[in-house]
């Protein structure tokens, strides 16, 4: 027997009933080594007892040390221009997330294979029905300004973000599952979560995946862009909107200091642009591309590109007012697309065809039995007609210059012209755009008919709450279905994989049948990088982990 099954052996004799439950499953076959390692780390299971489990049955260990270059150097990195100010509090759009992450870190990590890791925290633990979940935290962590990081500071960044009077983007999370209070120190090192109901998915909520939540100081009073102080592996040297900024390695980093000396980031207003610079050797990496207009950087060999599948997609919203109130309508909308098409003509084959909910072919409780959607012209116009809309109307279609995006509106534009729908285009800067991401100021909230990006997570809770409930903080569309809020509140409570999907099937029937936002399809997230630059780790959520990276 191995010293990691005689660990594991040990560890079972001491270990909660829902931590043998998630192991016995595996075991037994009913988890497969996916879903095994995603429910373990959720549940907070150890990087170490997974790899023994696995050890049992034969299966290599959990992922393998990523490839590391050389010390020294400066990484420059190419990404979209942030829509608004760098504020983790407030910052809601892609391009805020990455000069972010450089210097903060979460307390975990959602890594690119959705397998929760411990960053700022050690350990995570639920009671028994999973209303409250208690963290351990690391000790010793320094932030940028020399003080050290203890469960205050974390109590004050969470209960921050819970706080509606702070315009908290995380809201969008935390609504319904975390209230200010909810927070509490149980000592130093050690933080206590009370929920606002049971929730089996809950690290995700404080992990990367949601990228409002690095930890700040307990006394932070709202400017950040003037020190960005946190306590990740780079500290800002210099920071110019719309510009770029500089970092320099942090010595004092609790994983030990970065193998660069520097990250320098630039901001770019289009994709083409960066895909010019990277050639060019401008840059070292981009943040992401999509296929159509990064055709040069396809098979390469002076470019690497990290392919991760991903949930990470765009939302055509129709408002369910006016001339999209009836139903007939938005599915007559969601009838006129060629799905596989756009995701061959778009990506290059590189998504999944979308089947207008927000369960991806990559999340475990997906119902894969629910019939796809397709194009079907001839339904379209009886669904027009029976909605006494058989001669059309115009509509504006409001989205961002980033991007595939202005593509995805003509190509919307063009087939919407076969049922009589006649399309104007609104295509903007995506700060205008957002604006300042509330009713009456936001373009993405306000518009009848929008396309708004959303990047990836390591669940669909986000994403079936945020811009779906009655009560959602980013429902653009105005959906208010009560049946849809008690499932959507039954699938976030339900514990047991075969619930989960069960409730997951009635969600996507019931989506697909009111059509309040049609998800075309769920894209690949690409990095390229240089093929001399090593060890970067990203997420489709659009983070770069530089810490490990550097040139060969």
């Amino acid at each position: 027997m191995s010293k990691l099954v005689g660990m594991v052996n040990q560890w079972r004799r001491g270990a909660s009933p829902l931590e043998n439950e998630v192991v016995d499953q595996f075991l037994q076959g009913r988890l497969d080594r996916r879903a095994f390692l995603r429910h373990g780390s959720r549940v907070g299971l150890s990087l170490a007892v997974m790899s023994g489990v696995l050890d049992m049955v034969g299966l290599a260990p959990i992922g393998r040390a990523a490839a590391q270059g050389k010390p020294g150097g400066t990484i420059r990195v190419g990404q979209i221009t942030p829509a608004g100010a760098i504020e983790p509090v407030s910052v809601a759009d892609q391009g805020g997330l990455l000069p972010l992450q450089q210097v903060g870190d979460f307390l975990v990590l959602d890594g690119p294979d959705l397998v929760l890791r411990p960053m700022l925290a050690t350990a995570w633990k639920p009671n028994t029905d999973g209303s409250e979940w208690t963290f351990t935290l690391r000790p010793g962590v320094k932030f940028h300004d020399g003080r050290t990081m203890t469960a205050d500071d974390v109590v004050a960044s969470i209960d921050r973000l819970a706080d509606p009077a702070n315009g908290s983007n995380a809201l969008s999370a935390f609504k319904g599952v975390l209230s200010k209070g909810g927070t509490t120190k149980v000592d130093d090192l050690t933080v206590k979560f009370t929920l606002d109901a049971p929730n089996g998915n809950f690290p995700y909520y404080v992990s990367s995946d949601n990228y409002n939540a690095i930890i700040l100081p307990a006394d932070y009073k709202g400017d950040f862009e003037k020190t960005f102080n946190g306590t990740g592996p780079f500290k800002m040297t210099s920071y110019t909107p719309k510009v770029g900024a500089s970092f320099a390695r942090n010595p004092d980093y609790w994983g030990g200091p970065a193998l660069a000396d520097k990250v320098e980031i630039s901001f770019y207003a289009e994709q083409q642009p960066q895909v010019l610079a990277l050639l060019g050797g401008q840059v070292d990496m981009l943040q992401q591309i999509v296929a159509q207009g990064s055709q040069s950087l396809m098979n390469n060999p002076a470019i690497k590109i990290l392919r991760l599948k991903s949930n990470a997609h765009r939302q055509v919203h129709l408002k369910n007012t006016g001339n999209f109130a009836d139903k007939r309508v938005r599915q007559a909308m969601a009838l006129t697309l060629d799905r596989p098409a756009i995701v061959k003509g778009l990506f290059a084959g590189m998504a999944d065809v979308g089947n207008d909910s927000p369960f991806a072919p990559v999340f475990p409780s997906t119902d894969a039995s629910v019939p796809q959607r397709v194009k079907d012209i001839a339904k379209a116009k009886e669904l027009m007609a029976a909605a006494g809309k058989s001669g059309g109307f115009e509509v504006t279609l409001t989205t961002m210059q980033m991007q595939e995006l202005p593509t995805l509106a003509s190509l919307i534009r063009n087939t919407a012209a076969e049922i009589g729908i006649k399309v104007n285009l609104k295509i903007e800067d995506p700060g205008a755009y957002y604006g300042d991401a509330v009713p009456g100021k936001s373009d993405w909230l306000d518009s009848q008919f929008g396309i708004t990006d959303y990047g990836h997570r390591g669940t669909p809770n986000v994403f079936l709450a945020a811009p779906l409930l009655s009560t959602g903080t980013w429902n653009s569309a105005e959906f208010k279905n009560p049946e849809y809020d008690k499932l959507v509140a039954s699938y976030i409570a339900a514990l047991d994989p075969a619930a989960q999907k069960a409730q997951a099937g009635a969600i996507q029937r019931l989506l697909l049948d009111e059509t309040p936002i049609i998800f075309p399809y769920f894209y690949d997230y690409l990095i390229p990088t240089s093929a001399k630059l090593d060890g970067v780790m990203g997420t489709a959520m659009g983070q770069m982990f530089l810490h490990k990276a550097g040139f060969v």
